[in-house]
């Protein structure tokens, strides 16, 4: 891609907003790290260099925070970029890719939001689209919220510029995408750990302790799917890009060699995501066996409870008939005898009908 300077005046940008923080970062080795609100902000000028001859000295890296329609119809005209990688750019497609256009190779890669490291603030692992225009001597790169990974990226070229670093748009696309991959490495870490704990813990925690173990493990499996939807397609992005980048650069290219070192730490952690996945998955079984198990224990205790009563029941239910019946205004046999023979032999009889009912009901027990 030829670097040409802005076509028009500064009028062209007339109406974009300002906004928080700077939203365009420009770099070349000429002009050091510049940062502005608007385009036309870009301190230029304090460095005695115009616009024009300031971009033809390639190469350079422009960063855009949350575009507007104006400032994309500037940057497509002064830069040459396609129509359909423009509305890429402006209706934020989702889905990650590398296409190769005339002057320039356009890589759609999705960052996530790291507000809140420890997963507290509402917007973490939020999925951010990064945009990545990548041409012969210059590259620019478009997402919708800031994020570390340009401070990152300069801070390198920074420390790295002092072993004699020759800052090209295909190290700047290499060094973002690195930096993007890296930053997924502590969510990975903390999965790591908080899978660990739950297949040792979901077996052995006490009845009492158990109360959180299902959240625990819906809360991890969550984490993994959000880290295996934004790793998932990165590894064929990286693949198409290696593929591309290579026709380019020239031989002996030490940028190939860490293309494919970011592509197999991706395979890598999508490996170990579905690890972990299947781990949960085999915990989540575990958990609710255990569960089930827990259950038919209870069950069981009570069922032998219940049968526990049924025979005491089935005892005392001949007696109440006796004694029942001989409560009422019926002739009790003996009653006009003055000795107590009739009522221990009746004593006797009831005593008998508990003896013989009590092992009738063990002997259908055992029988069961």
């Amino acid at each position: 891609m030829p670097s040409p300077g802005f076509p028009g005046s500064s009028t062209e940008l007339a109406g974009v907003g300002e906004a928080l923080g700077p939203r365009f970062t420009f770099y070349s080795r000429a002009t050091g790290t510049l940062a502005a609100n608007t385009l036309e902000s870009l301190p230029f000028a304090e460095r005695g260099d115009a616009l024009r001859s300031t971009l033809r000295q390639a190469p350079f890296w422009l960063d855009v925070t949350d575009v507007t329609h104006s400032e994309m119809q500037f940057l497509s005209r002064a830069f040459a970029i396609h129509p359909l990688t423009m509305e890429d750019i402006q209706m934020e497609e989702t889905r990650e890719k590398c296409e190769l256009f005339s002057n320039y190779y356009f890589i759609t890669i999705r960052a996530f939001d790291q507000s809140g490291r420890d997963g507290a603030g509402p917007a973490f692992m939020t999925p951010v689209n990064f945009y990545l225009v990548i041409g012969r001597d210059c590259a620019i790169t478009f997402h919708s919220r800031h994020l570390p990974h340009t401070a990152n990226v300069l801070q390198r070229i920074q420390q790295l510029q002092a072993f004699g670093l020759q800052m090209t748009p295909d190290w700047v696309n290499y060094a973002l995408i690195d930096d993007i991959t890296d930053s997924f490495m502590p969510s990975l870490r903390f999965v790591e750990l908080e899978v660990d704990a739950i297949d040792d813990l979901v077996l052995i925690l006490k009845e009492n302790e158990q109360a959180d173990m299902l959240r625990r493990i819906g809360h991890a499996r969550k984490r993994v799917m959000q880290l295996l939807r934004l790793l998932s397609t990165k590894a064929d992005v990286l693949k198409t890009v290696i593929k591309r980048t290579g026709e380019r650069l020239a031989p002996g290219s030490e940028t190939i060699l860490y293309l494919s070192d970011i592509q197999d730490h991706v395979i890598t952690m999508t490996q170990n995501l579905s690890h972990y996945e299947k781990t949960l998955a085999r915990a989540h079984a575990n958990y609710l066996a255990q569960i089930s198990i827990e259950i038919t224990v209870a069950s069981n205790r009570t069922n032998d409870v219940v049968m526990r009563m049924t025979a005491l029941a089935s005892v005392l239910v001949p007696l109440n008939v006796i004694t029942g019946m001989w409560g009422m205004n019926v002739h009790v046999p003996g009653q006009d005898a003055d000795s107590l023979g009739w009522f221990f032999g009746i004593l006797a009889g009831m005593f008998v009908t508990a003896v013989t009912t009590f092992y009738l009901v063990r002997k259908a027990a055992q029988i069961l």
